[in-house]
């Protein structure tokens, strides 16, 4: 293999690993500040149960991304010095505002939120939990900030010439504000909700299958659900708005994503097919004048094909166009899965129907395998542009470094990752497996001034 394609691959792993826990970590801050939100104003002390164990998950979740995104930071100098130069200007201001509005207010906050219950308040508990939330959002911001920059630049000049050029900031708010940063963020942070929306579903699935721990479970199914399936059906709206902006800014994406190679209107949106690149030709069902309402709101208007696209400015086309079938796919099935359980929830028929709640248990993967398809397809979609129509991947690359020492490095961060997935699921199981604790069914220390004993049940 090239070393281009080995520092390419490397970076994906890298990423696709760390991808895993942000999102469940932005999702289960939103739920945590719900159900902490919901004791404060019922004092039904099994809020406070959920809260004490979703907590330990989360802080489990926080801990293993931490972990693990600290890595792509050292790969950016290593593998790819060249990108480094040229966007440093763009994603200091960027990883630099991550740090003030999102790493202090975290790291400021987290202390009191895992060690806090029996030492602060409960109005002061539930305001530190805010701020962990607010922070986990304020990461995604910048990150998906400096991300869309590269997919569609804006607010800066180039300084220097070849190798010695760099992009430089010309106007701040532009560069947030670029094209496709608000479209990407809204899709990207609603996807994050439904991965820990239907991390609490699962859970709770699982401990009524088991008849374990019924009450939490009931109550944990109620506010995941209520998630899972506001995000799920805004996931499709802020999808629709997400796929417009690439056929404005990015027509060989958007192109690739369909699989369509001649520029024309009406044309068909597929439900599923199949992309020979050879021939240049789509099959599969499609629905003709989809793509173009799509893109445009207007079947008549046209929609460009590939084949306007130079060959050497072309994404791989069939990977694209799986992932991104895969990840709508996805989304049409999550939507009906939160509708029909929450259906069965509200007619009190859910515990009695044990093949939807081995559905519900295996639901956690769909959000999971729908936002890493989703990344994929951004970041392959936009190839061969590591800065869309300024730099290709190719460019990129470090000079010095070599493909055996890539190699190298990826064996040994297959292993250390292997053993970090290895304590995330052991480390999980035991909180499952150990279940919420009796003893949190009453508040202590400052958590329990002027607490009501109610008999609380399921929310």
């Amino acid at each position: 293999m090239s070393t281009e394609l080995l520092a390419r691959l490397q970076f994906a792993f890298t990423i696709t690993f760390h991808y895993l826990y942000p999102p469940l970590s932005i999702g289960l801050g939103v739920l945590l500040v719900t159900i902490e939100a919901l004791w404060l104003k019922t004092n039904n002390p099994l809020f406070h149960q959920m809260a004490r164990f979703w907590t330990k998950v989360f802080a489990l979740t926080f801990a293993i991304g931490v972990a693990t995104g600290i890595v792509m930071e050292f790969e950016f100098g290593t593998n790819w010095a060249t990108y480094s130069r040229y966007v440093g200007d763009v994603f200091g201001s960027a990883l630099a505002a991550e740090g003030i509005f999102a790493f202090f207010l975290e790291s400021g906050f987290l202390a009191l939120l895992l060690f806090g219950w029996d030492k602060i308040g409960p109005k002061t508990h539930f305001l530190a939990t805010c701020m962990v939330a607010l922070g986990a959002h304020f990461s995604a911001i910048w990150i998906i900030v400096a991300n869309s920059w590269m997919q569609t630049p804006a607010g800066f000049h180039i300084v220097g010439e070849g190798l010695k050029a760099s992009a430089e900031i010309t106007d701040f708010w532009a560069m947030v504000f670029n094209p496709s940063s608000m479209d990407r963020l809204t899709h990207t942070v609603v996807g994050a909700w439904q991965a820990g929306a239907w991390l609490m579903v699962s859970i709770g699935a699982w401990y009524l299958l088991k008849r374990q721990h019924r009450e939490f479970a009931r109550a944990s199914m109620k506010v995941g659900l209520a998630l899972s399936l506001f995000a799920s059906v805004l996931t499709l709206e802020t999808g629709d708005y997400s796929a417009k902006g690439v056929a404005r800014n990015q027509p060989a994406k958007f192109a690739a994503l369909e699989g369509l190679w001649e520029t024309t209107p009406n044309a068909p949106l597929h439900v599923v097919g199949w992309v020979d690149g050879k021939a240049e030709a789509t099959h599969g069902l499609a629905l003709p004048g989809l793509l173009s309402w799509l893109a445009h709101g207007d079947t008549a208007q046209p929609v460009t094909g590939l084949r306007e696209i130079p060959r050497d400015e072309r994404p791989p086309v069939n990977f694209t166009f799986q992932l991104f079938h895969l990840m709508v796919g996805i989304g049409f099935a999550m939507i009906g899965l939160a509708l029909w359980a929450s259906w069965a929830l509200w007619q009190k028929t859910l515990e009695n129907s044990r093949a939807l709640l081995w559905l519900l248990v295996i639901s956690v993967l769909g959000p999971q395998i729908a936002n890493q398809a989703g990344w994929w397809v951004a970041e392959v979609g936009r190839q061969p542009w590591i800065v869309y129509k300024l730099l290709r991947t190719s460019q990129g690359l470090s000079a010095v470094v070599h493909a055996n020492q890539i190699i190298a490095s990826m064996v040994m961060f297959t292993l250390v990752y292997l053993l970090l997935f290895a304590a995330f699921i052991f480390l999980l199981n035991e909180k499952i497996r150990h279940g919420p604790d009796a003893a949190d069914l009453t508040p202590t220390g400052k958590l329990a001034l002027g607490f009501k004993d109610t008999k609380g049940g399921a929310a």
